[in-house]
């Protein structure tokens, strides 16, 4: 089959959508489909991927934008970024209009299969499906969070967007989303189209450390983007700061600003480290005797990181920090895991089911 995928983001990027982007392509490869990968512009080499991966071709022409329009780290700056990234989506909204002349040059797949977010990938891509000349002969649309029913920010997108939620919508063949309880994320209209194809990795390049042996100064970790209003450490770090038990929390993030005043208040019992590759965090986390997932107010949305998490085979402290359990919480630091979070049936984010989901969609 031939595949053409369309992605804002792909390895070495560390996100979720990444990571959706790299594994699918991978998969495919291995099942001997033949893809084409379009991309931004990213300062990587890519010759040993492409030689390992036979049948994927990449291109990376497309231009990765981010809201660093304006270098100025001024007050004013600041809030201009919020306004213009508020009511016009920019500079992702981009994608709206450059995509299709790139999709134009494209044709003759079996699928195509565009990954958000941005949501602006859907949106160029729905502009370049044309009734007498598409690209593929299906179109899936894989969404990881919704996007006009987004829950995760604190003013809602503009109202003018759901015309564009509507149409891409509206023309893709199938809408997929990682949750069955994702589908209240989008227009009642469309449920027909969604199908669920959950976050999904490669069993075989997940190496974890066993056996597992208890660290002597009891160790968790938190692994990701730390979210304003949502997922914010400041109230867990300050009941951290008057637990009476002596741990050491490693968090492994791109916002090391946020920590700034605990650095000084908890010492040694705070470790930033950076981000690292996907599957050595794995392992790396599997050294930990528990591992800590922030709770959402919402169904809609589930943390990628609690399969990662899963993965590890180790204990799931998974809290709320805005309300936080803090019993729940010291029962953990003490080494009772009775309450811990657990993921079912994780076969189903085998990669490898994955695809073949991808696949029948797309020959139905």
């Amino acid at each position: 089959m031939r595949i053409l995928i369309v992605s804002g983001y792909f390895y070495p990027h560390i996100t979720p959508r990444s990571h959706r982007t790299t594994e699918l392509v991978k998969a495919f490869s291995r099942q001997g489909h033949e893809v084409v990968l379009l991309i931004p512009e990213f300062e990587a080499d890519y010759t040993q991927f492409l030689i390992k991966h036979k049948g994927v071709t990449l291109k990376n022409i497309l231009t990765h934008y981010e809201r660093q329009f304006l270098s100025s780290d001024s007050r004013w700056s600041i809030l201009l970024k919020r306004i213009v990234g508020l009511l016009f989506e920019y500079p992702e909204i981009k994608y709206y209009f450059t995509l299709p002349k790139v999709l134009r040059k494209e044709s003759g797949y079996d699928l195509l299969l565009s990954i958000a977010a941005p949501h602006s990938i859907h949106w160029g891509v729905m502009r370049s499906m044309k009734k007498k000349k598409k690209p593929a002969k299906k179109w899936i649309a894989d969404c990881g969070d919704p996007f006009m029913f987004t829950p995760l920010l604190n003013k809602p997108h503009p109202f003018y967007f759901k015309y564009f939620e509507k149409s891409f919508c509206k023309k893709a063949d199938y809408i997929t989303v990682p949750l069955e309880s994702a589908k209240a994320g989008y227009y009642p209209e469309f449920h027909d189209k969604i199908r669920i194809i959950p976050q999904a990795y490669d069993f075989d390049e997940v190496k974890i450390k066993t056996p597992y042996t208890p660290n002597k100064i009891i160790t968790f970790a938190y692994a990701g983007t730390f979210i304003k209003g949502t997922s914010e450490p400041g109230p867990i770090l300050d009941f951290l700061i008057n637990a009476s038990v002596d741990f050491r929390f490693i968090i492994y993030t791109k916002q090391q600003g946020l920590f700034d005043k605990y650095i000084s208040l908890l010492g040694e019992k705070i470790v930033l480290k950076p981000y690292v590759d996907r599957y050595e965090l794995l392992f790396e986390l599997s050294k930990m005797d528990f591992l800590l997932a922030f709770e959402f107010t919402t169904t809609i949305i589930i943390p990628s990181k609690l399969i990662d998490y899963s993965l590890t085979r180790r204990p799931i402290l998974s809290i709320h920090p805005q309300k936080m359990d803090k019993e729940k919480f010291l029962q953990f630091l003490k080494g009772d895991y009775s309450q811990q979070t657990v993921i079912n049936n994780i076969e189903n984010y085998n990669i490898t089911n994955a695809t073949k989901q991808f696949i029948a969609l797309a020959a139905n």
